[in-house]
């Protein structure tokens, strides 16, 4: 069997941790941030698990993570 490949921009946004779940990013937190309260900027900073309807599809574009 070919080797297969990982698609790069889904590798450089998600990561896996032990468990086998995916994390990502929360959205919002690129620009417009001055009406936003520094509690909700810090929690926009932490991290997400990916949900369960997604992991699939995640899976798929890093098939060795």
């Amino acid at each position: 069997m070919p080797k297969l490949k990982t698609r790069k921009a889904a590798a450089k946004r998600f990561k896996v941790t032990g468990s086998g779940k995916f994390l990502r990013r929360r959205a919002f937190r690129s620009h417009l941030l001055d009406h936003k309260s520094p509690k909700r900027r810090r929690y926009l900073a932490t991290m997400a698990v990916v949900d369960e309807r997604d992991a699939d599809n995640v899976s798929a574009m890093l098939p060795y993570a």
